[in-house]
């Protein structure tokens, strides 16, 4: 059966993903205006597989990812999404089928989270797949957080849990059979789809000074937020909240529990927030639906930050994050 054409793949697949100023995906460019007194946030991220997923992920799931670790950066910013461009490139055995369900995942995670198509590009890969998503925000003019603004006694706070997706890479790479199946799949499903936390950006824009996403792992990100800012920090490692299955995977293999502080994939948001700020800010949260720890404070210092386990010893992690290169 013949695959369709270009102009055919984005007319049958893309186009109803389309939203208001991309013309049907039908000319060469798409308008965006922002709201009257914000300001427009902007990130891109691209997915290969082979790096950030496996090839035989669902497509769906592929999507899902894809756009997700954009939305990701928006909510840090403490941004609201108005829509994206898509650049996919494919390989030479692609199917209608797989990019049929790909569609099909990335239009429900569109919806899901308003933020619909505008445009992008399709064209052949020599090499693996490659999704390159942008991503278009927007915040009350000068509102946007930035990553290295936290100060001297804020205290330092993450959302949802830590360690989930890294630990399901892990297992995927090296089963633990006699993990129970139901947190086998937890943590699977953690890796496979990331949870932006868009819910939290008010209240990031209410009480936070500093924020980022987690993307390459709690211990190096953190490090990236400090960085020449003569400011290091001091984090209570059984503060970091876990969920039920990484705490199960930790507790089967304690060495696990450096995986889940420096394995990256998390997407939650990692801020710093005035003292005074704190008990709204994780009130607020709740309210929001979205989970909130304090873990740690902000500290005078060159020095990286301190992990200190339960007995106030500092840990040693071999790496600190995810790199590419």
């Amino acid at each position: 059966m013949a695959r369709a054409g270009e102009e055919a793949l984005i007319a049958r697949y893309f186009a109803p993903l389309a939203g208001p100023g991309a013309e049907g995906l039908r000319d060469d460019a798409a308008s965006l205006t922002p709201t009257p007194g914000h300001d427009l946030v902007v990130t891109a991220d691209a997915i290969v597989a082979g790096v950030h997923y496996f090839p035989d992920d669902p497509p769906g799931s592929i999507a899902v990812k894809a756009l997700g670790v954009n939305l990701s950066d928006l909510a840090a910013k403490g941004a609201s999404p108005r829509g994206f461009l898509l650049t996919l490139a494919l390989p030479d055995d692609w199917t209608e089928t797989w990019l049929a369900a790909f569609a099909e995942g990335l239009g429900a995670a569109s919806r899901a989270h308003g933020c619909p198509l505008l445009g992008g590009d399709t064209v052949r890969s020599a090499g693996p797949a490659l999704i390159g998503v942008t991503a278009f925000g927007e915040v009350p003019a000068g509102a946007m957080l930035r990553r290295q603004a936290a100060r001297d006694g804020d205290r330092l706070c993450v959302s949802g849990s830590i360690g989930d997706a890294a630990l399901g890479l892990a297992l995927r790479l090296a089963p633990d059979p006699a993990l129970e199946t139901y947190h086998r799949e937890a943590l699977r499903d953690r890796y496979l789809h990331p949870r932006p936390r868009l819910a939290l950006a008010p209240a990031l824009r209410r009480h936070a000074r500093a924020a980022m996403d987690v993307s390459d792992g709690l211990a190096g990100d953190l490090r990236k937020m400090l960085v020449g800012t003569g400011l290091t920090a001091r984090i209570d490692v059984p503060a970091v909240p876990l969920s039920p299955a990484a705490g199960a995977a930790i507790a089967r293999e304690p060495s696990r529990l450096a995986t889940a502080l420096t394995g990256g994939d998390d997407y939650e948001i990692l801020c710093a927030v005035p003292p005074d700020n704190l008990s709204a800010f994780l009130a607020e949260a709740r309210a929001a639906g979205v989970p909130v720890a304090a873990i740690g404070a902000v500290e005078a210092g060159e020095d990286p930050p301190r992990f200190l386990d339960g007995t106030g010893r500092a840990m040693d992690f071999a790496r600190t994050s995810f790199s590419h290169f």
